[in-house]
């Protein structure tokens, strides 16, 4: 569900579509137990006071452990998604329906001896790069329209640089 600003009732997050030379894209494997077969692309909260540019650069050395990223893009809308309602009376003390996400394109400056899964709190299990039309295949399917949007928006980009 798109839409121009972050909506009520939702926490407010930023996701980042991390890009290599070759014009892969990075996705982690998770680390809860339940969705220990869901691999998703980096994303994460917007703390107080910071903005979703800012967000999404903190949460890049956070997940994946590196900060050689430059940014290439912004989607020009929030992008929405319900959890699933068990999932959701579970997550962050039951207080959001689901997540609105501002999401961001960056261009991977490093190699990959640069990404540090461990170098914070850890969320992904494993790493690896992907063709970008194989997002949706990986992802949990609540997450699917989202990464189908993100995909239109952002797959110019996924040239060889």
């Amino acid at each position: 569900m798109r839409s121009a600003k972050p909506k009520p009732g939702y926490r407010h997050c930023v996701g980042i579509m991390l890009l290599n030379h070759q014009g892969l894209v990075f996705v982690g494997r998770r680390i809860e137990r339940e969705f220990s077969e869901a691999w998703q692309m980096p994303q994460g909260g917007i703390d107080r006071g910071e903005t979703p540019r800012q967000a999404a650069l903190r949460e890049l050395e956070e997940e994946v452990g590196t900060a050689k990223a430059e940014i290439l893009a912004e989607h020009p809308d929030w992008l929405s998604y319900d959890l699933p309602s068990p999932l959701a009376r579970r997550s962050w003390r039951g207080r959001y329906r689901g997540q609105s996400q501002k999401w961001f394109a960056m261009r991977f400056k490093g190699d990959d001896r640069d990404i540090r899964l461990d170098a914070h709190h850890r969320e992904f299990a494993e790493w690896r790069w992907t063709a970008i039309g194989e997002l949706t295949r990986f992802v949990v399917p609540f997450k699917r329209a989202v990464y189908q949007d993100v995909v239109e928006a952002f797959d110019v980009l996924a040239e060889p640089v």
